[in-house]
Parts: structure tokens; sequence; C-alpha cells
């Protein structure tokens, strides 16, 4: 696939990887690795659910808005070729959001031990899709990815727990 980055900016397949998937991966990126910290700290300071439910939620909900607005006020797309503002900054918020809402809907469940046992195994479940999306639309090596997501998610989750057993 490094034939995309050869490829003039108006063709079909370099104006997706700029226009969607690009945003779209950057926010899938943000909002699952963003949002660990605060959900980690949360079920471990606090043992309950709920509580780790609502920050979580909010986190995915703010850093959703946060990035769309970031991404949408970044630049008009016409120097850079990579589209409309508003439709990349809607895409980098939507991916943020769920980004970060998927590892949060465990806590919906009651008991705190499971909440997290299923938000762990959530959790690598999503590194691995980041790296498979990285590899399959911008040919990286697809186990460096997963080192390089691991260690960055890990690094984030580390932050949480220290911060909540604190």
């Amino acid at each position: 696939m490094e034939e995309y980055y050869r490829k003039d900016p108006a063709t079909s397949d370099t104006s997706f990887l700029l226009k969607v998937v690009q945003p779209g991966l950057a926010g899938l990126m943000d909002g699952s690795v963003s949002t660990l910290a605060p959900i980690f700290a949360a079920a471990f300071a606090t043992n309950n659910s709920h509580t780790t439910f609502l920050i979580g939620l909010s986190a995915a909900i703010g850093a959703g808005i946060s990035m769309a607005f970031a991404e949408a006020l970044s630049d008009n797309g016409a120097m850079t070729g990579r589209g409309h503002p508003i439709m990349r900054g809607a895409i980098i918020g939507v991916m943020t959001l769920f980004g970060g809402i998927f590892h949060t809907l465990p806590f919906l469940i009651p008991s705190i031990h499971a909440a997290l046992y299923l938000a762990f195994i959530v959790v690598g479940i999503e590194l691995m899709a980041i790296a498979y999306i990285r590899h399959h639309f911008f040919n990286m090596s697809f186990w460096l990815s997963i080192v390089q997501v691991v260690f960055g998610g890990g690094l984030v989750v580390a932050a949480g727990l220290l911060i909540g057993t604190s």
C-alpha cells in the first residue's frame, strides 16, 4: 500500500485515506487510549461500577466533542486535500466516542470485578482492531503495530491504575 503515498492526492484511494480512514483511526486511537486512565483510575479508586461508568461515559463524550472541534477547526482542507473540515470533525468525533465508549460499557455490570475483567478484554480487542487498521490501510507491520499500540495503551492503563490505587 505504499503506492498510496505516491499517488496524486485527488485520486479516490488517497482521498479516502486522507478524508475518512486517517481521521477515523486518529479518533479511534484517541478515544480508546485517552479514556483508559480515567476509567481505570475511577474503577480502582471507587470500586463502584456505576461511578466508573459515568466517568467513562463523560470522558468518551468529552473526548469526542473535543476531537471533533479540534479537527473541524484545524484547517479548511483546501491546502492539504484532507476534505471538508466539518466532515473530518464528525468522523473523528464519532470514532473518538466509539473508542472510549466500548470499554466503558462493561461498567454497566454491577460487579466491579466482572466489569474490570470484561473491560480489559474489550481494550485488548480495541487495540488489536487499531493495529489491524494501521496494517491494512497504511502498510504497517501488523506485529510492530501491535507492540506500539499495546505499549501506548499499557502506559495509559498503568497511569490509571497507579492514580486509582494511590
